[in-house]
């Protein structure tokens, strides 16, 4: 069930906090269907609604969790993160929709993707909006340039009939009905830069009598035009885009959006122009032989909590083995059956001798190191431990070393020295230059247990 219609006429984001704050449109487990609900019903809500423009996962996270109720995809954007090259066409569907799919899992909001000029002729606009419906994506925008297309405000605009352009848009009416979707289908037109103001005002007024749901006239060059552009089919909302950095169409205020007439507003470069220059910045702080200042980056815990660790970790309890042996366990599958209770056999007897291996927790030395202060045997961390078990048919059963400090993963290792202090043998062969057998007997199974000092 869709929220009732917010006292606030923005969704201004939270500037306190990362996490979105309590108003919400969307929730985790929103389907394809209730995303569209939801974008409809942005629509019908009063006020002006910012969409900021994603192009990976992360980023539409980041997006979500500042507090926008919706996004959208940037093809410029998704073009320079994923290829590194410029939106001219080099794209392709197929790559769309995969980094769309990726877009759309990680957040619970509506997202508009931008489908270009639906990569060809009407045939292929149907197919670019089946394969965006299955990707997940609440709505899409359409443009009418020709093939290959050229990034929006940009020189070498060029457009197809205004015929074509319309039977486009019908197109993607069709294919939205056989999908039995209601994906919001977003009009847009690049006639003014390539054509006139007057074509992009006829052909908006064509895409609204074809079905499009939301009007778009790229580069409208004044308030004026984009005050006259919100007069043609007053019921269909109309989309502005403020390009960040210098573009064609003035950069106005919500407020003064709002007052004009629009119902939507993207901003297309703001998340990857400030992450190209947080990059280029960091890049030129490690070059000099330094690392970014503390202000200019999160903290290591803070990029675990924006990704999900902790949640992650906790979910993961639920799913532990009973038995839970530690990461510096190794032993021989052959010796573990047996200590379960199975009867030894003459099949399973002949077991392969394990190899000799040697465990080391790198961050648990680092942090108990040899000749640190933090473990009252710390000194131990410079010897070794060597757990050998020969079966009572003679056969190697486990040949492994650790480093003596970790004394409370031995009895995960080898169940039989429980109860046996350990500690107290080290301590008192500690001092000792060279080996020492510090534990040799026989267990409950008849298998020689071995404790070497090294």
């Amino acid at each position: 069930m869709l929220a009732a219609a917010p006292t606030t006429v923005y969704n201004f984001p939270s500037q306190s906090s990362g996490r979105r704050p309590s108003r919400r449109l969307a929730t985790c487990s929103a389907s394809l269907n209730d995303r569209t609900a939801v974008l409809r019903r942005i629509l019908e809500l009063p006020g002006l609604h910012q969409g900021p423009a994603c192009f990976d996962a992360l980023s539409a996270t980041l997006v979500e969790r500042a507090g926008f109720d919706f996004c959208f995809t940037s093809g410029f954007s998704v073009s320079a993160a994923r290829l590194g090259l410029p939106d001219t066409g080099l794209i392709s569907y197929g790559e769309m929709v995969d980094q769309g799919r990726l877009i759309t899992s990680a957040v619970s909001i509506p997202v508009i993707g931008d489908a270009d000029n639906g990569y060809g002729n009407a045939m292929n606009v149907k197919r670019t909006v089946r394969g965006y419906v299955r990707a997940g994506f609440a709505g899409l925008i359409l443009e009418d340039q020709v093939s290959p297309k050229a990034c929006g405000q940009t020189r070498d605009r060029r457009v197809v009939s205004r015929e074509e352009a319309v039977m486009r848009i019908k197109a993607a009416v069709d294919a939205r009905k056989e999908t039995e979707s209601d994906i919001v289908i977003v009009a847009r037109t690049d006639s003014r830069q390539a054509l006139s103001f007057e074509e992009s005002l006829q052909r908006s007024r064509a895409f609204a009598d074809a079905g499009a749901d939301v009007l778009f006239i790229d580069a409208l060059a004044s308030k004026e035009e984009m005050k006259a552009f919100c007069e043609v089919a007053p019921s269909i909302p109309k989309m502005a885009n403020m390009l960040e950095g210098g573009g064609k169409t003035p950069i106005l205020n919500p407020l003064e959006l709002e007052e004009i007439g629009y119902k939507l507003v993207a901003y297309p470069l703001s998340l990857i122009g400030v992450s190209i220059r947080a990059m280029q910045d960091a890049l030129s702080a490690i070059k000099g032989g330094r690392v970014p200042p503390p202000g200019s980056m999160l903290s290591f815990e803070e990029m675990k909590e924006l990704l999900g660790f902790d949640t992650y970790y906790e979910e993961e309890k639920r799913y532990a083995a009973k038995t839970d042996w530690s990461s510096q366990r190794v032993s021989s599958d052959a010796y573990i059956t047996r200590k379960m209770g199975q009867e030894d056999t003459s099949e399973n007897s002949q077991v392969v001798q394990a190899p000799i291996v040697e465990v080391l927790n790198p961050s648990t030395y680092e942090n108990y190191g040899a000749g640190g202060s933090r473990s009252p045997f710390s000194d131990l961390w410079s010897r070794v431990l060597r757990i050998k078990i020969t079966g009572r048919d003679g056969l190697e059963k486990l040949d492994l070393r650790i480093p003596a400090g970790l004394l409370n993963n031995i009895t995960n290792i080898v169940p039989a020295v429980a109860g046996v202090n350990i500690k107290e043998l080290l301590d008192d062969a500690g001092s000792e230059v060279g080996g020492k057998l510090l534990l040799d007997f026989n267990d409950s199974m008849g298998d020689r247990i071995q404790v070497f000092l090294e």
